[in-house]
């Protein structure tokens, strides 16, 4: 899965064109914790969520905690803003 495909998915409301590929990863790097960035990477790949969770050392809470905020951060209007082009 492409990360244009995980953003489109992921992100409600997407009014504009995405930036490039290289881009957008170097914004979500900048924006996202690590544990954030490494979630969403791992979860581009496809990865199965108990593997994540071993690799990010997070119980089934944690982990859950860390989906929603990554989610929420990318539906936030500043960080749209910013994986888009302008018009």
């Amino acid at each position: 899965m492409t990360i244009y495909d995980m953003l489109k998915a992921d992100i409600k409301i997407l009014n504009r064109d995405l930036k490039g590929e290289e881009e957008i990863i170097e914004i979500l790097k900048k924006r996202f914790t690590k544990k954030e960035y490494k979630y969403y990477m791992m979860k581009m790949e496809g990865v199965e969520k108990g593997l994540m969770q071993k690799e990010l050392k997070a119980d089934d809470e944690r982990f859950e905690e860390i989906e929603t905020t990554t989610i929420k951060k990318l539906n936030s209007e500043k960080l749209k803003y910013e994986l888009s082009t302008k018009v």
